[in-house]
């Protein structure tokens, strides 16, 4: 069954942040700072995804959100597929809807940042298309406090 993207409403909230939290544990446990790990509970994923509804589009498959996508300019910022959905082509249909946002706002080149230790989501992106153009010091703010986040900046096109 293939999924049906839709934007993210408040009910979404809680299913988004679940997904968030286990997706951004399994890609980025061990490969950023460790205050930063500390600080990614959550209670902070739920909060986030309650601010960012107005840039999430969700996949949903067999009745429930099985991934999100949220783009902000010309990046597509974030991009998690529930557990249970993975390989099932809902990232793949999610990241085609990034990049279509971020074509029809008028951007040129859509862009992405991607941990440099999670192999997973970068040789998805390779195998979308997307190209990795050199080192990308993503830089965090929480909480007062800055994390830098040893990252690739991924290109399509």
């Amino acid at each position: 069954m293939a999924s049906v993207l839709r934007p993210a409403t408040a009910q979404d909230v809680g299913r988004i942040a679940e997904i968030w939290h286990v997706g951004w544990h399994d890609g980025h446990a061990g490969h950023v700072p460790d205050g930063l790990t500390a600080v990614r509970t959550r209670p902070a994923f739920h909060a986030r995804a309650a601010a960012r509804l107005g840039q999430t589009t969700v996949a949903v498959a067999h009745g429930e959100v099985a991934g999100f996508v949220m783009v902000v300019g010309d990046e597509v910022e974030q991009l998690f597929v529930a557990r249970e959905h993975r390989g099932t082509g809902v990232a793949d249909t999610l990241l085609a809807e990034g990049e279509r946002q971020i074509m029809a706002a008028g951007r040129a080149v859509p862009w992405l940042a991607v941990v440099e230790g999670n192999a997973r989501a970068r040789r998805f992106y390779e195998r979308n298309g997307w190209h990795d153009v050199g080192p990308l010091p993503y830089r965090v703010q929480v909480d007062g406090q800055e994390f830098v986040s040893p990252c690739r900046r991924y290109e399509r096109g």
